[in-house]
């Protein structure tokens, strides 16, 4: 029932959101060529809002767009009101910045930036004051018992007690508590206050169906495994959410979403982040940016080929078989930065491999060539693989693309970098590069996996210059 609500609950948020942006931009517009503060504009640059309804229109989509991906319409429960203004604050500057670079990159001299600033922190303001409204009317929904999820709690021990009170203690989480079930027969057959006592697990599922459970909490010990698996798959079957508050954290919790209640943990399987519309909205992003990219660079990857050539024989592009997304291989390009034949030479070079794991780094490898030395230490050898990431064969962000051979020496856990496309940067590129041991990359590539956001991208796409200009763990 929540879930549903909560669906609709968004659709209504989103609709306002679209007045708010809309009304925070026109204000902006005032602020900016009517009451004309912080600084007078010339009469020459004074631009009607008509001018400005395409742009307005523009900003309103892309918000919405990296809103809903920042997670702003699929708050937590129980997330706070600056948990909200949180992730509005970090949509509205990632939305801010896109808008900046599209329009200022066509028309330079029309648009204000200071009409981008005022928008940017009105928008933050007037959605935020909106959030506050909407929690307040949400209150009283909730105590009409509209908007909140018929949960069936399992377990009358101590732990479901425990849940039982913070239920009460904390209406604005959403729950209503049909009852609980217990195996104990004593148990099973005293409510517990205004909780009922419905019996045994047997009778789960009747309950089910005749109490229109959204959500079951299991409170069973861990050691009723099988009888918790057992719960958890009656209510897949019949389409009812399943989460259990662990008496004892036995597994990983990079594979769950952990929910709470009031401060108890209740645990659910986590998603895949970077599929369905994330993964569309990634793919636009690196095709967008990588076009631009090689259009942009191309006289400075022409200089370079130059350089490459008069330097050492040999051709300019190195070509290298990788390892893909899901195992599929494909051709990797980059500037040649050795000498003809290297790839010969890896095996004579053995023994002087400084890397951990199944990669080969050499610190001073000299097989590379004066040029190359420069082009490595600055990462400007892989800029052709812009085209790799045009092809869909690599991302912006992502893993390292390993070669066959590395793949063939992979541990299982290993094999789980390759579940999402290779990257020209990554969140271990930025972690430290190649002064990282092999396992501490596959770590930091499998976060990255798991923990995915629009955010965390261009977190990493910042932060990755810097890394490029001081060079840092790079050979």
């Amino acid at each position: 029932m929540f879930d549903r609500y909560r669906r609709w609950l968004s659709l209504g948020l989103g609709l306002v959101d679209i007045l708010l942006i809309n009304l925070a931009f026109a204000v902006a517009y005032w602020v900016r060529y009517e009451l004309q503060w912080i600084r007078p504009l010339d009469e020459r640059y004074y631009v009607p809002f008509r001018e400005y309804l395409p742009v307005a229109l523009a900003l309103t989509v892309i918000l919405l767009v990296v809103y809903k991906l920042e997670g702003v319409y699929n708050q937590r429960r129980g997330a706070s009101w600056l948990d909200e203004v949180r992730a509005i604050f970090s949509g509205t500057l990632i939305g801010i910045a896109i808008m900046i670079v599209l329009f200022f990159y066509y028309r330079p001299q029309f648009y204000s930036r200071l009409m981008f600033g005022y928008a940017g922190i009105l928008i933050v303001v007037t959605l935020s004051i909106g959030r506050l409204v909407e929690r307040k009317v949400m209150d009283q929904l909730r105590k009409r018992g509209i908007g909140v999820d018929r949960v069936l709690i399992i377990g009358a021990g101590e732990v479901g007690r425990a849940i039982m009170r913070n239920i009460i203690a904390k209406p604005e989480l959403g729950y209503q508590v049909v009852g609980f079930i217990d195996d104990d027969p004593e148990r099973g057959r005293n409510d517990i206050g205004r909780f009922k006592a419905l019996g045994g697990t047997d009778r789960l599922p009747s309950i089910l169906q005749e109490r229109a459970v959204d959500e079951v909490i299991i409170t069973l010990p861990w050691t009723s495994r099988p009888k918790i698996l057992d719960i958890m798959a009656q209510c897949e079957r019949r389409r009812v959410r399943a989460k259990f508050v662990p008496d004892l954290f036995q597994m990983s919790l990079s594979r769950v979403d952990v929910d709470d209640i009031n401060g108890i943990p209740v645990i659910g399987v986590k998603e895949v982040s970077i599929r369905g519309w994330n993964l569309a909205l990634k793919r636009a992003i690196d095709v967008g940016v990588s076009a631009a990219l090689l259009a942009f660079l191309a006289p400075l990857m022409l200089f370079i080929a130059v350089l490459i050539k008069v330097d050492s024989p040999g051709p300019v592009i190195f070509k290298q078989v990788r390892v893909g997304r899901g195992g599929r291989r494909f051709t990797l390009y980059k500037f040649r930065s050795m000498r003809e034949g290297a790839e010969e030479e890896m095996k004579k070079l053995a023994a002087l491999n400084e890397a951990q794991g199944p990669i080969f780094k050499i610190r001073d490898d000299p097989r590379l060539t004066r040029v190359g030395r420069a082009l490595r230490r600055r990462s400007l050898d892989e800029l052709p693989q812009l085209y790799n990431v045009l092809r869909g064969d690599m991302s912006l962000v992502g893993p390292r693309p390993p070669i066959p051979s590395e793949v063939e020496q992979y541990q299982e856990w290993h094999r789980r970098r390759l579940e999402i496309s290779p990257g020209m940067t990554g969140l271990w590129q930025v972690s430290g590069r190649s002064d990282l041991t092999f396992d501490e990359m596959v770590m930091l590539d499998i976060f990255y996996m798991e923990n995915w956001s629009l955010w965390l991208d261009f977190k990493i796409m910042l932060k990755t210059i810097p890394t490029i200009i001081l060079g840092k763990g790079a050979y």
